[in-house]
């Protein structure tokens, strides 16, 4: 199992980069795409959160590239400094994905409600479930059941994984149904926006099987000890 284990790890991180590049070259194309509505990525969430109701969360600008997201907590909807400015098809399909979460939210889609109810304790297990994996394993002779709560607990993160897929999905297919709907993108702007969104769900989606994989390693480890 431990060079099975391997050689899955590697493929998966191997698909992980080729994915990500992908994402990145497909960004890349698509910022290029200059809007013909000329809206940036800020006027773009103003309005799918107007046309869907939602006054109460506001659209700021955040640091960094792809740092995007929704945050539930404070009620706002944190554009990179790329997509918040940019007037192109990218900026377009990110801003208007987050806004997606933004409505789940609205909605109380349960989903996303099954994430941010696993989010505290996704963020504590983080801090300490790689440790206690590590001695699990070392102790797995003498404590085994030290293994077992780090399974426990990296089941956790791992069903964090799982439940974030719909919601991402979800969330781009609100958004590029109200992009449709609302005609804001032309045909070719339309397209980019959902090959964009496409490729940045698979990053979530190869992120799960890798958390997939190495919780049934851990598992294996465990039942191999228990039945020796």
């Amino acid at each position: 199992m431990g060079y099975g284990y391997i050689i899955i790890a590697g493929a998966i991180m191997l698909l992980s980069w080729m994915v990500s590049s992908k994402l990145k070259s497909k960004f890349e194309l698509y910022s290029k795409l200059q809007l013909r509505n000329g809206m940036s990525g800020a006027e773009i969430a103003e309005k799918m959160l107007a046309d869907n109701g939602i006054r109460d969360v506001r659209v700021i600008s955040t640091p960094g590239q792809l740092t995007d997201h929704y945050n539930p907590s404070d009620k706002t909807v944190n554009l990179s400094e790329a997509v918040y400015s940019h007037r192109s098809a990218a900026a377009a399909a990110v801003a208007a994905h987050e806004c997606g979460h933004a409505v789940q939210h609205s909605i109380g889609y349960e989903w996303l409600t099954m994430r941010s109810k696993l989010v505290p304790i996704v963020s504590v297990a983080s801090n300490y479930m790689q440790w206690i994996l590590l001695a699990g394993i070392l102790m797995i002779r003498t404590f085994p059941q030290l293994l077992l709560i780090g399974i426990i607990i990296f089941a956790a993160t791992t069903l964090f994984s799982i439940i974030t897929l719909p919601v991402e999905y979800d969330a781009s297919n609100r958004a590029l149904a109200w992009l449709e709907n609302k005609h804001m993108l032309t045909q070719d702007e339309q397209a980019g926006a959902k090959d964009a969104l496409k490729w940045a769900a698979r990053t979530y989606v190869v992120a799960a099987l890798g958390s997939i994989a190495t919780l049934l390693y851990y598992i294996s480890i465990y039942s191999g000890s228990r039945r020796n």
